[in-house]
């Protein structure tokens, strides 16, 4: 919080904030550093990030929803989250990184001391432990971050009040911490679940955020979604409840991902049949691969098939194989579909 020219008291410690903007291709667009005093310079570090109008239609409603691409609370609060708890012993900078498709990424030295961040929303309370106390006691007194240990926790709320995703915590370095912050919807289907539950609850919300970002939940976290009725799907490729899939558009997308019926697919493989009069594997292939769920890999669409030959042949007696195990022709028996 000094002067800029003191900065070197603190060599070799490395006392400045770096923001670049960075292209679709991940090269630097443009850049700047800033050194102290910190209290001033994050005000203009702030103002080179760009926060646009972002507009989003909520259900049952043809006028849009307009607001800024990133709370600034939540940038200021992951912003002086990177000052307060940087290891200055580590001989690193602070990273802002701004990207053109709508992400903001911060990153800091220095583990995470809480450990993980649900242990950091559970508790509500500030760690016991502290890196820099006396520079977290400067910054708790101009009123720069949270004392309370409820900091990290708002920004999950505010993200999740403007039906945005959640912020990412990247832990995955032992001395590094990477905060990623999305500035757009991923997922409509999640969006609307929130606008019409404003009941969910934070834990609950981090769960839907994290099926929204494909990130596998436990068993047991699948078990409470799925008997909330908020997710569908076969574990674990589960996609956010049918029930928010209301435009056109969304339902057509929620059926390549669910898929239809078996007994869809058991009637057009068979009408496919009585059209030709028989038909091999790669036929039948060819008639369903695009149907299947899209949350399924290629093997799993193809033992699909296989399962559902299986149950038109041996179980409901549709189909006969006048071929062999390995090259099937398929006819259609004398029994009718019931």
């Amino acid at each position: 919080m000094g002067k800029n020219e003191s900065g070197h008291f603190l060599s070799p410690s490395a006392a400045e904030i770096t923001w670049s903007l960075k292209g679709s291709d991940n090269t630097d667009k443009d850049y700047e550093h800033f050194g102290p005093p910190f209290i001033l310079n994050v005000e203009r570090l702030l103002a080179k990030i760009r926060n646009l109008k972002y507009r989003y239609l909520p259900d049952e409603t043809l006028f849009p929803t307009e607001i800024n691409q990133y709370d600034p609370w939540v940038i200021r609060e992951a912003l002086h989250n990177c000052i307060a708890h940087q290891d200055y012993a580590l001989n690193g900078k602070i990273y802002v990184i701004e990207k053109l498709d709508d992400e903001l990424i911060f990153s800091n030295m220095g583990s995470f001391i809480p450990g993980n961040i649900e242990t950091v929303i559970r508790q509500d309370s500030p760690s016991a432990v502290r890196r820099n106390p006396f520079l977290v006691g400067a910054m708790v007194n101009l009123n720069m971050i949270d004392d309370r240990g409820g900091g990290i926790k708002k920004m999950f709320r505010s993200q999740m009040e403007r039906f945005f995703p959640l912020p990412d915590y990247d832990l995955t370095q032992l001395d590094k911490v990477i905060v990623k912050i999305k500035g757009r919807i991923l997922d409509k289907k999640y969006t609307q679940l929130l606008i019409r539950n404003r009941d969910v609850d934070l834990s609950t919300v981090m769960l839907l955020d994290k099926v929204q970002k494909h990130i596998r939940v436990s068993k047991e976290e699948h078990k409470f979604l799925k008997s909330r009725k908020l997710v569908e799907g076969r574990y674990p490729n589960l996609i956010i409840s049918s029930h928010v899939a209301v435009s056109i558009g969304e339902k057509a997308r929620y059926i390549r991902n669910k898929g239809f019926d078996d007994r869809y697919y058991i009637q057009i493989i068979k009408d496919l049949v009585e059209e030709f009069g028989s038909a091999n594997r790669r036929d039948i292939d060819e008639l369903i691969l695009d149907r299947l769920p899209a949350v399924l890999t290629g093997n799993q669409k193809k033992k699909k098939i296989g399962n559902l030959l299986y149950k038109m042949s041996k179980k409901l007696g549709i189909l006969k194989n006048t071929g062999s195990q390995k090259f099937p022709v398929w006819i259609v028996s004398n029994k009718q579909l019931s």
